[in-house]
């Protein structure tokens, strides 16, 4: 047996749309898997969580321990990117501050969660051990070096890192060229 799910087994789980190609580890865990679509050639490795609309693009690798929640909101992730290992997006939260109780056990009338999508887009990479908090979009061809905080939005084509994530400087656009070949 395979580690990962076959077609057929996909169509199974029941996910909102699979892609050809595409390769989901079965130690991967899937909330909603009928609100989640997922591109051609993708990859979804070992002890993934991917919970609520969930949509990825063309050859997105979602690396081993991610995690992304996207709750009432909306997680997508453009062609060409991935998030490297233990990976957390976010695009809902609950409201720490004390004025309201947190977790999902708690009757929503005493809760104030925060639900704003997510958007990651072409070419980007996110390094391992990174958060990404409700309502951040990061532009095409952006890096984040490993275990930075993104909570607010990326410019495109820049390489970023730290807590909070600041850009360091310019990312190439080489691979643009590199994409077309194996686009054709």
């Amino acid at each position: 047996m395979s580690s990962f799910y076959s077609l057929e087994e996909l169509k199974e789980l029941g996910f909102k749309s699979v892609g050809k190609d595409v390769k989901v580890s079965r130690k991967a865990s899937f909330y909603g898997a009928d609100k989640i679509s997922i591109g051609d050639y993708s990859r979804i490795d070992d002890f993934c969580v991917l919970s609520g609309e969930i949509e990825l693009g063309k050859h997105v690798h979602i690396s081993a321990c991610c995690a992304m929640f996207a709750g009432d909101a909306k997680i997508t992730v453009d062609d060409y990117s991935g998030t490297s290992s233990r990976t957390l997006v976010y695009a809902t939260s609950d409201d720490f501050s004390g004025e309201f109780m947190t977790n999902p056990t708690i009757p929503e009338k005493y809760t104030n969660v925060k639900n704003e999508p997510v958007y990651i887009g072409k070419y980007v990479q996110i390094g391992a051990a990174c958060t990404v908090l409700p309502g951040v979009t990061i532009a095409e061809g952006t890096t984040v070096g490993a275990m930075s905080l993104i909570k607010d939005n990326l410019d495109e084509w820049g390489i970023y890192a730290g807590i909070p994530a600041k850009r360091i400087r310019d990312r190439k656009k080489d691979l643009l060229e590199l994409a077309k070949n194996i686009d054709e």
